[in-house]
């Protein structure tokens, strides 16, 4: 089902280490009335939103994983090209790294800055948790990206992706293009299995394939989200499976060496659903010339929004849009599919 726009879903949390005093108030000034103030307008009226007006100056401390993959790539250039649209930003960006060790290192030294804001993408969101909560305790609120942390007092905002919601997506497209084929087969090409977000979108995948009885899903294969793991993992399931219908792919940089393996293979009787958001599938669904025919989004412009989110905290303003007067405590992104139909709106968030 084609997106016109990119969406977004807004769930709430209680308890977090700021923003629940000023909620609380916010809600006592909307409830209070009496006969002398009947006509006065509501509190939320005046609220501040986040706009691209120049306000209060706001240094944005910026850690994340190393750049060793497309998609974590695009996430360090989307943060970097949001926080140059403001003229009241400043981004203290630190070396990426894997290492958890290293990128606790890091943020403290961003909290010794004494950053306004600290935007955290953690290598390890369980071993990052401490370094989280430490940030908050010094007053330093804290967005934290797609990785989560243990506990939601280690951050202000949670804002990412919706890895179960990929599989639902991917799922109920090709479920929609294959309801009326008798005994249909599928087949899935994951990611690493030892990371649960792979999990999750493979139950999201299961769950969508639920609402048509009509299809069975064949065989399942994980590879290790890169190149040369797609190629040969692919190149394993095509041996294995003379003929099935439909193929999703949990990554779209895996899926380059998986579209090789197809290609050599000479098989072009079954289409393909990808995942992420790389500017080479977007290409090749455009082309219209290889059996991939989708993608499933899990976009890193979140990077720029979480840039968005911690100028507006810094800046003591909301969202526009929403009457509270705080941004939201956890914001996940939603799994758009592209495809034929709609890729060139989407083609200038490709990552490489």
């Amino acid at each position: 089902m084609p997106e016109s726009k990119r969406s977004t879903s807004f769930t709430s949390r209680r308890g977090l280490l700021f923003g629940t005093a000023a909620a609380s108030a916010g809600a006592l000034l909307a409830g209070c009335t009496s006969n002398d103030t009947k006509d006065e307008k509501p509190a939320a009226d005046s609220r501040p939103a986040a706009d691209d007006k120049p306000g209060k100056h706001v240094t944005i401390g910026f850690a994340g994983p190393q750049s060793d993959h497309g998609w974590l790539n695009a996430i360090n250039d989307n943060a970097k090209s949001r926080a140059k649209k403001y003229s009241d930003v400043t981004l203290e960006i630190t070396e990426g790294s894997n290492d958890t060790a290293a990128q606790i290192g890091q943020i403290e030294t961003l909290i010794n800055k004494k950053v306004d804001v600290l935007v955290v993408l953690p290598a390890d969101g369980k071993a990052l948790t401490q370094v989280g909560l430490k940030a908050m305790r010094a007053g330093i609120p804290v967005v934290n990206l797609d990785r989560i942390f243990n506990t939601p007092q280690a951050y202000r905002c949670w804002i990412g992706g919706d890895n179960y919601g990929m599989g639902l997506s991917a799922g109920h497209y090709i479920g929609e293009k294959l309801k009326d084929k008798q005994d249909a087969k599928v087949i899935e090409l994951a990611g690493l299995d030892n990371l649960e977000l792979t999990k999750q979108r493979t139950q999201g995948f299961d769950a969508a394939l639920k609402n048509y009885p009509n299809i069975k899903k064949v065989a399942r294969q994980a590879a290790d989200f890169t190149v040369e793991s797609g190629q040969a993992k692919m190149a394993q399931l095509l041996q294995a499976q003379s003929k099935f219908d439909a193929l999703w792919n949990h990554d779209d940089d895996q899926g380059v060496g998986a579209l090789r393996a197809i290609k050599q293979a000479g098989r072009d009787d079954f289409l393909m659903v990808g995942g992420a958001g790389a500017l080479s599938a977007f290409q090749a669904i455009d082309a219209d010339n290889s059996v991939l025919k989708a993608t499933v989004l899990y976009p890193p412009t979140m990077a720029a929004s979480a840039i968005d989110l911690a100028r507006a905290l810094g800046q003591g303003k909301g969202i526009g849009g929403l009457a509270e007067f705080e941004i939201p405590a956890s914001l996940t992104l939603y799994s758009a599919v592209v495809d034929k139909d709609n890729v060139g709106q989407y083609m200038s968030t490709g990552f490489r």
